[in-house]
């Protein structure tokens, strides 16, 4: 019994071992001042979707390695999430607290978190990705460097699905402004088109600014 017992205590002490924290809670980079966001807006091509009809999520390959054992959903929910721990050889989040900007939800489990492509796969396509080289899209698919990936609710993320400001908006009304920058500053920046009823939907949430 006292053997069991003890081989039962190594074990405990040896899965706490292999776990790190990150200290902090940030937002996605790249959000941009409101005077941006409507220079921004104004510079968009204003046209109407096509080719829904042959988008395949396939056409977009992610989560991509980004560092070590850790791929880019990973390094959102450590980027994004507060004292986060993570097994090092799966970067699994093992703990930590996360706050969805979308909706005001806090979160203790990774697996109550959606990364959210703040234009959604499929809205790209429809917005001039179709055109794009594979290559293209996995960058569009994995971006960091702008405010393209956001940790939100998973069933806020679920009923938001491939929708434009003109249908969906975040439950949280107070997350308008930031919403509509981002979502701006990211069709900008990956030259995609928006349709007029997505326009007027975004001037009226930078309203809100």
């Amino acid at each position: 019994m006292r053997r069991s017992f003890a081989l039962v205590a190594a074990t405990a002490v040896l899965l706490t071992i292999p776990l790190s924290a990150s200290p902090a809670l940030a937002d996605p980079p790249g959000v941009p001042d409101l005077a941006t966001a409507q220079a921004e807006l104004a510079a968009l091509t204003v046209a109407p979707e096509s080719h829904d009809d042959t988008y395949d999520r396939a056409l977009f390959p992610h989560w991509s390695t980004v560092s070590g054992a850790c791929n880019t959903r990973e390094t959102v929910l450590i980027r994004d999430g507060q004292d986060v721990v993570t097994n090092p050889s799966t970067c699994a989040p093992i703990s930590g607290t996360w706050v969805s900007p979308y909706d005001g939800g806090v979160w203790s489990q990774a697996s109550d978190i959606d990364i959210d492509h703040m234009v959604a796969l499929k809205e790209g396509w429809r917005s001039g990705a179709w055109a794009w080289t594979t290559t293209r899209r996995k960058a569009f698919a994995n971006s960091l460097d702008d405010s393209q990936l956001w940790s939100v609710t998973d069933n806020i993320n679920q009923s938001k699905g491939d929708q434009d400001p003109s249908t969906w908006r975040p439950p949280l009304t107070s997350f308008h402004c930031t919403y509509a920058k981002s979502w701006i500053d990211v069709k900008y920046d990956w030259s995609l088109s928006a349709q007029p009823s997505e326009v007027d939907a975004l001037h009226d949430m930078l309203a809100t600014c």
